[in-house]
């Protein structure tokens, strides 16, 4: 899905990229390489603090729910994608899984010191 960049929602603060500690110790695992979100948290080459490690943003972009493959699934973390419907809905609701559902990906990965 293509997007004009200069038609781009602001971003929202980096911070509350990632906020679930499960999550924090995926990415630092390398577990999980991505994060879609509602809204847009970065720009390609931002940096967010994690538990005292720096994690930086390689891409930003727009994906609809229902082009969500088996392989964005594991990056997120998860086994599979239904594995991945599921911690969303379970997380957001049923309601959240709608497939024309525009979300934000966040490819990230941690910066080692």
């Amino acid at each position: 899905m293509e997007m004009n960049k200069q038609n781009w929602p602001e971003k929202y603060d980096i911070a509350k990229l990632v906020t679930i500690q499960e999550d924090i110790q995926k990415i630092m695992s390398g577990d999980k390489t991505s994060v879609r979100r509602n809204d847009r948290y970065a720009d390609p080459g931002d940096s967010v603090e994690l538990n005292g490690h720096t994690v930086k943003v390689e891409d930003v972009y727009p994906q609809k729910l229902g082009e969500v493959t088996e392989e964005d699934a594991q990056q997120e973390g998860y086994e599979n994608l239904k594995e991945y419907k599921q911690g969303i809905t379970r997380i957001h609701g049923e309601q959240v899984w709608n497939p024309d559902l525009i979300v934000w990906v966040h490819i990230l990965k941690p910066v080692q010191h």
